[in-house]
């Protein structure tokens, strides 16, 4: 049986927007808060919005958001939101980032949405934390900043730290949030009505170019991982692959391995498993269920396989998942 949190009084956000910052990043948190409050039919999220100096905020397009007031790290919320659409240089900003540094003792969570996440961590608010990195900067952030544990998933959600890659992760990450306030089926609900499509967890990766040099894609690595992600029930064999791509089996395995580090069937078989641990996750289908959807033959198979790549069995990795959300 899931655990839902009782449903909360009245969660104040305050919504520091930085330049650069888009209207698409703007709008996929303020959509997902004011959708939660239509399909609860009272106001569950209340939200002020801030710049560094209190003045409007111009967007990527040209478009001038007004705003509430200047940010200050005393003022108190249930929940930091920090909007950033690109890396930037912090020499200019110290007073900011002090003020980003008091702002833990303030707020019983803080996040950064896309670049907003480096703020955080130049505050030293992500030491020791896991945080999504857009792909397009994570080796320039994980150089400069050696203590956060830097990953490429969509979004991540430790303890009270939530970070997100940005752009339309920023709707998956704020329907994490909704479901960690309230349960996963108002997060389902407002997901329905924003049309998003299944719900992404931190074990869904951003979608990165594959590439063989400067700016080269390598379609046939591309076309082999949608085969994959097109065929999780019933998985194809790696010869299958090989032949609809248009490479020999051989071929396959050392493109996977010049790129991936890996076999194709071992891949596939770990996307298989990420998939089948995030509907453990996220819904109520039992094992059986879940392991026949991701294309194993029997709950003793997929346990069995389960255990050997996580280190728990499904049901165990559910109940311990569970039990993290009621902390």
């Amino acid at each position: 049986m899931v655990n839902v949190p009782s449903a909360p009084s009245t969660l104040r956000v305050a919504l520091l927007l930085l330049a650069p910052c888009s209207l698409l990043t703007l709008a996929g948190v303020l959509d997902t808060l004011r959708e939660a409050n239509e399909q609860e039919g009272r106001l569950l999220y209340q939200w002020q919005t801030f710049t560094p100096d209190g003045r409007p905020l111009r967007t990527t397009s040209g478009v001038d958001i007004p705003v509430d007031g200047a940010f200050t790290d005393a003022m108190g919320r249930d929940t930091l939101l920090v909007l950033a659409d690109e890396f930037q240089p912090f020499g200019g900003s110290p007073l900011l980032v002090s003020a980003l540094s008091r702002a833990a003792h303030h707020y019983r969570r803080i996040a950064g949405i896309g670049a907003g996440t480096s703020w955080l961590a130049q505050a030293g608010l992500l030491d020791g934390y896991r945080a999504s990195i857009n792909w397009q900067i994570f080796s320039a952030f994980s150089e400069q900043f050696e203590r956060v544990i830097p990953t490429q998933n969509v979004f991540e959600l430790d303890r009270n730290r939530l970070t997100c890659a940005g752009a339309l992760a920023t709707v998956d990450a704020l329907l994490a949030m909704l479901a960690q306030d309230c349960g996963a089926e108002l997060a389902e609900r407002v997901a329905t009505h924003l049309i998003s499509g299944p719900l992404r967890t931190i074990s869904d990766r951003q979608r990165i170019p594959f590439v063989t040099g400067p700016g080269e894609r390598h379609p046939k690595l591309a076309d082999a991982l949608r085969l994959m992600e097109s065929n999780i029930e019933e998985p194809l064999t790696t010869d299958d692959i090989a032949q609809l791509v248009g490479v020999s089996r051989r071929q396959l395995e050392r493109i996977f391995r010049q790129h991936l580090d890996a076999m194709p069937s071992r891949y596939y078989l770990a996307l298989r498993l990420e998939k089948a641990r995030a509907q453990l996750q996220r819904s109520s289908k039992s094992v059986l269920q879940i392991g026949l959807a991701c294309g194993f033959t029997s709950a003793a198979h997929f346990s069995n396989v389960y255990r050997d790549h996580f280190g728990v069995t499904p049901r165990e990795d559910r109940r311990n998942y569970q039990a993290g959300r009621e902390v």
